[in-house]
């Protein structure tokens, strides 16, 4: 079931990349990037949507309900909460750590070696 949920999820994942890359941006003229009408083509009023705009809200439909999908099946997988909880050393009772024995400090040498 996951593996047909994941398949799912890849396909989705390159029908949008494919989808939204054949998409014409809005006010994708040279005249846009100069702030020239611009403003008027980015908020003005919407023409019908097209069929490639259509099979984007779908497939971001798709795309997200199996994300949540998989994040579901992947919470409730059996195993351990944490990384170090997996650990063979987390179990075992751990004893304390003593200081090192530190070794004098050498004595300064005089700067002059007359």
């Amino acid at each position: 079931m996951i593996a047909l949920i994941t398949f799912i999820h890849i396909a989705v994942c390159l029908f949008i990349c494919i989808v939204v890359l054949l998409q014409s941006g809005t006010s994708a003229d040279i005249a846009a990037a100069f702030g020239g009408m611009g403003s008027q083509t980015a908020f003005g009023p919407r023409g019908t949507a097209s069929l490639l705009s259509k099979a984007t809200t779908w497939s971001a439909v798709i795309f997200m309900l199996t994300s949540i999908t998989l994040s579901i099946y992947a919470s409730k997988r059996r195993g351990p909460t944490s990384v170090l909880g997996s650990s063979s050393s987390s179990t075992q009772q751990s004893k304390p750590v003593t200081p090192a024995q530190q070794k004098p400090a050498p004595e300064p040498q005089p700067l002059n070696p007359k």
